[in-house]
């Protein structure tokens, strides 16, 4: 499966975005947004189940992220609200052959190529 990421740019804080990831192919794995920030680690932001009805949050994103799929068009969204210039970062969606919502880079099995949010102040 390959995953095509897409939908970051500049915004100011406060903004919102909504992040696209493409798949090439219908799955029905658990699939991620992660980001990475200059300098830091690549960390967990949002996890979705295939049906929709299993979601997990990082505390920082909670109540202002959500994560959503529509399998449909085989695709996974992320929608950022009351953006902070601390979620600037390179966004990656990414898919898990586990069986529920994991959040270890390392237990992900594919990767889209990352989206960049930039948010100023």
């Amino acid at each position: 499966v390959q995953l095509q990421a897409s939908g970051g740019g500049l915004v100011q804080a406060g903004g919102s975005l909504r992040l696209s990831c493409a798949a090439s192919e219908r799955t029905t794995s658990i699939m991620g947004w992660f980001r990475q920030a200059p300098g830091k680690e690549r960390e967990f932001v949002a996890g979705i189940n295939w049906s929709g009805r299993s979601t997990n949050y990082a505390e920082s994103v909670k109540g202002r992220f959500t994560i959503s799929r529509d399998n449909a068009k085989n695709t996974v969204y992320l929608q950022m609200n009351s953006l902070k210039p601390e979620d600037t970062a390179v966004y990656y969606c990414a898919g898990t052959r586990y069986l529920s919502i994991v959040s270890m880079p390392r237990d992900y099995d594919y990767w889209g190529q990352g989206t960049l949010v930039t948010v100023s102040s």
